[in-house]
């Protein structure tokens, strides 16, 4: 994996393999670095390294974030309840996923 090349990547597909740093990942999805924080601590997200100044965060993190910020706008939920809704839409996924593996569409 490379460390990602954009600081913003403002509207741009991100590939899995990409490696953000705290700041880009805030940058490119709009969130607070508490609220990022908060995020890892609840164990929504899941950085790379040890500590904060060496955390890098995937391309799969940046889509996480930015749908829980939709999620914490739109739907006005708490932290444990974006926890919830991304693990439950991480579950039909998975589901979905299995059926198509399955034969069924």
């Amino acid at each position: 994996m490379k460390p990602s090349e954009s600081p913003t990547l403002d509207g741009r597909v991100v590939e899995d393999e990409v490696q953000l740093t705290l700041l880009e990942l805030c940058q490119a999805s709009g969130a607070p670095r508490e609220r990022v924080m908060t995020w890892v601590s609840e164990g929504m997200l899941e950085p790379l390294g040890d500590r904060p100044p060496e955390w890098r965060f995937t391309g799969v993190s940046l889509r996480r974030t930015r749908l829980a910020c939709r999620l914490e706008q739109d739907l006005e939920l708490n932290p444990p309840g974006v926890a919830l809704a991304l693990d439950l839409m991480d579950e039909i996924m998975a589901l979905k996923a299995e059926l198509r593996r399955s034969g069924y569409r």
